[in-house]
């Protein structure tokens, strides 16, 4: 092989390289729309991964039919890749904003076919123009295989250490479609010689690039007016973090918060569900002096928690210190928190709540889960009988413990299913639901070690806006169609199994819950 020879060669393999980068980085980036957006992140990163996978080889079985011009077959699909798999989130939140339900899902599949496609006629392509250049096949498939493999492991880093939380999902999108069309004026440059109709491949080249390049700058923001639309008040704050999307929305006083989309907590009705989450597990456990907190990253069970004197110290674990930064900082959560964050009291842990109770040695007299809802593997584990054996283990004798458990109206099933995992553990259980309007009707799961009845003759001695000894009995009664005993489409009583981390029964009994809310 002559020097020309050598060098075209190795400018194919780092050519493979780029685009391989970029391919794994449009491939999980797809199901880091799909699981923002469509929810259920586990389900949608297998299926864009899988039809991305599909494409490839759908891809690959039609590249046999390219046998000439194999350096213009190259350019043009680096080209296609770059400027629809560039546009493709910020037309996702346009599509999800202004078409049709369901539509949003058929559009982000059939995009991830395609660009899967288009990504598996890339390395067919560069392995026979490689065999033209000299190299033999072996050597070429190779060299071209190791770059595309290589490629994979640094685009995956890439997108989870770098891009999506620097630069989101649609910027990251049109700067990964950039780079493809760049890689494709590069080869061209390289191969000038031999592509007729030079001008007309470096022009087109040319104008995909700065419609890319201009969407670096110009897309997110549209995509952002897109992304409004979703919600039903102006977003005051918008933030990418390493773990999520953090959305505040205020309209007329109502400042709500959404974490990937999901409401958290609205300002309106709020201290319902944070005074049945935190006063009953504090009046009941007998010193209320060390209390643990999973979740609350928004402060205000810490709110509630700071009118009682007798607390001590509070542990309070979340994942996200975005999620606390803001609350600590931003004038809404402010007011609304009372500044909860600025008590010496608390002890703020950035941490996995499953790690940090594997690893805690303390013990608590009152525990309060203020987790999200179960609705992927990583929340799930977290709604497990292992999970609540380690809580368990970490309350005192006298201790008490409250914990969100969804809705019993809406996911019946998923609340007494929960309810039934504290129970495997042997605590001693109480179940009650209140009325949120932003929410609806909201369960939680009361437990203690002993069984002290303490709920029944309860007497608060703080200031409540919703909660006294009155309305705290009512809350632990349910109606027939939600009770506990419900039955199913035959006529038999549920018998209700406990969620493991080994059988995660209740991953697809809560998706099936709420389908149709």
């Amino acid at each position: 092989m002559n020097e020309l020879g050598i060098k075209q060669s190795k400018t194919i393999y780092w050519a493979s390289g780029i685009v391989s980068i970029c391919g794994i980085i449009f491939e999980v980036l797809f199901g880091a729309a799909g699981s923002y957006i469509l929810g259920d992140g586990v389900k949608q990163y297998t299926l864009t991964i899988s039809l991305f996978l599909t494409g490839m080889g759908v891809g690959a079985s039609i590249s046999e039919r390219v046998t000439r011009n194999l350096i213009p077959s190259f350019i043009w699909i680096e080209y296609a890749i770059g400027i629809i798999g560039g546009l493709s989130t910020f037309l996702f939140f346009g599509v999800t904003a202004f078409l049709p339900d369901g539509t949003d899902a058929i559009f982000l599949y059939s995009i991830t076919l395609i660009v899967g496609g288009l990504t598996g006629l890339e390395l067919p392509i560069l392995i026979r123009k490689a065999n033209d250049i000299g190299v033999t096949l072996r050597k070429s498939t190779a060299r071209v295989l190791f770059s595309d493999y290589a490629g994979g492991l640094i685009g995956g880093l890439l997108f989870v250490f770098f891009l999506r939380p620097e630069f989101g999902l649609v910027k990251s999108a049109f700067l990964v479609g950039l780079i493809n069309v760049a890689v494709a004026l590069w080869v061209l440059f390289y191969f000038k010689k031999e592509i007729k109709r030079f001008r007309l491949h470096l022009t087109a080249g040319i104008g995909f690039f700065l419609v890319l390049f201009s969407g670096i700058f110009w897309g997110e923001e549209m995509a952002f007016s897109f992304e409004q639309k979703l919600y039903r008040d102006p977003i005051i704050f918008h933030e990418q973090t390493d773990y999520q999307q953090i959305i505040l929305t205020k309209e007329r006083g109502d400042v709500r918060l959404f974490l990937d989309g999901q409401l958290q907590m609205s300002s309106t009705d709020e201290y319902r569900y944070h005074e049945t989450l935190v006063h009953p597990a504090v009046e009941a456990a007998d010193s209320p002096a060390d209390v643990l907190v999973l979740g609350g990253g928004d402060g205000l069970v810490l709110r509630e928690l700071w009118k009682y004197d007798d607390v001590e110290s509070v542990d309070l674990v979340d994942l996200d210190p975005a999620v606390v930064d803001l609350a600590a900082t931003n004038y809404d959560l402010l007011q609304l928190n009372e500044d909860s964050f600025s008590d010496p009291r608390v002890t703020v842990h950035h941490e996995d709540a499953f790690s940090f109770m594997e690893q805690s040695g303390e013990f608590y007299d009152v525990i309060i889960v203020d987790l999200p809802d179960p609705n992927n593997e990583s929340l799930n584990k977290l709604y497990t009988l292992q999970f609540y054996q380690l809580l368990r283990n970490s309350l005192v004798p006298g201790g008490a413990m409250m914990i969100q458990a969804t809705s019993p109206t809406f996911a019946t099933e998923v609340y007494w299913t929960i309810s039934h995992t504290v129970r495997e553990t042997g605590l001693h259980v109480e179940n009650l639901h209140v009325d949120v309007p932003s929410f609806g009707d909201w369960g939680f799961v009361f437990a203690e070690r002993e069984d002290s009845e303490a709920l029944d003759d309860m007497t608060f001695n703080v200031e409540t806006e919703f909660l006294n000894e009155e309305t705290l009995q009512s809350l632990r009664t349910f109606g027939k169609d939600i009770d506990r005993d419900i039955t199913d489409n035959s006529g038999n009583t549920l018998d209700y199994q406990p969620n493991t981390l080994i059988d995660p029964i209740l991953l697809e009994m809560y998706d099936k819950a709420w389908v149709n809310y």
